[in-house]
């Protein structure tokens, strides 16, 4: 509050009209944060907080950052990114991984992404001639449809990190993955703290464990950006 009383301050410079936000300020902010605060709590009872055994940890491997859990992942494989943005993580895919097959699934239809579409398009002309890339423009568990039972080797899911969605899109991923495979994703974390935005794929990811039977076979390490899993069923 104090910090938005010294911007008001020094940029309008209009004591009146200073005077009168601050008036207006004191009374609403106290209301308005107890609001938010009541929001924020609600939203947290409503994500669930299933606890993993042990048997979901065992033999789960730490490694240092995505670039290092795509060494861990199979090469040559069939593979999907569900939520592809620019493009750059589909890259390091390509060149790290080897694909058969990378499907790039993205509806690119937000203010913020829709722009994309034709760069992700040009970013992959090449591949995309000769088969190796296909892109579709559909949402991530509609895309999920148009793909048979046991078909990837692996998907890496970066999306909304909201948990209903992570929780959707696992379920509908899970039966498309062959015996062995895996489905990783990015923002195994609380949230996003600059933005005040509250992710759910932390509780997505344990409670799609605990009641499909999966465990955790990778994570990342990373400081400057928010970590990743991986996943396989148990047995495998």
């Amino acid at each position: 509050m104090e910090e938005v009383r010294h911007f008001i301050k020094k940029v309008l410079k209009v004591s009146p009209l200073y005077s009168a936000y601050l008036g207006v300020a004191d009374h609403f902010w106290p209301k308005f944060r107890q609001h938010r605060r009541r929001q924020r709590e609600e939203s947290e009872k409503k994500l669930p907080k299933l606890s993993l055994s042990q048997d979901h940890i065992e033999h789960c491997e730490l490694v240092l950052d995505r670039a290092a859990l795509l060494a861990k992942l199979p090469n040559s494989g069939v593979v999907a990114e569900i939520g592809v943005a620019k493009g750059e993580f589909s890259s390091q895919i390509l060149h790290k991984t080897n694909p058969e097959s990378l499907h790039l699934i993205d509806i690119w239809d937000s203010e913020r992404y829709h722009h994309l579409y034709g760069a992700v398009r040009s970013r992959f002309d090449e591949e995309i001639e000769d088969g190796t890339v296909e892109i579709s423009q559909r949402f991530s568990t509609e895309a999920a449809d148009h793909f048979p039972d046991d078909y990837f080797d692996w998907v890496y899911i970066d999306t909304d990190h909201a948990y209903e969605t992570t929780r959707d899109e696992l379920q509908a991923y899970a039966p498309k993955i062959k015996a062995g495979g895996i489905i990783a994703g990015h923002d195994y974390t609380l949230g996003n703290w600059k933005k005040a935005y509250r992710y759910g794929v932390i509780e997505a990811v344990h409670e799609f464990c605990v009641r499909h039977n999966w465990k955790l076979a990778y994570l990342t390490a990373e400081v400057k950006e928010n970590r990743s899993f991986a996943i396989k069923r148990m047995g495998e």
